[in-house]
């Protein structure tokens, strides 16, 4: 039996670790790595700190970005 995945519901106002961020999205870490130094996702890193913040906003506006249109 295969394990079940499941995926957080991405919310405009949260704010994810980089770990929440990839289940989210359904990616690896690595890939969210990628995403994140080509520009793609927004991140927030106070100062003094090592944790990186993403908001759910710069996740769905990424998305919004890439969205593929199916033709018929």
């Amino acid at each position: 039996m295969a394990a079940e995945t499941h995926k957080l519901q991405i919310e405009e106002g949260a704010v994810y670790s980089r770990q929440e961020a990839a289940e989210a999205l359904g990616i690896s870490l690595s890939t969210l790595k990628r995403l994140i130094k080509k520009g793609h996702l927004e991140i927030s890193k106070p100062e003094g700190m090592r944790r990186i913040f993403i908001k759910g906003e710069s996740i769905l506006k990424m998305l919004q970005a890439t969205k593929i249109e199916l033709s018929a």
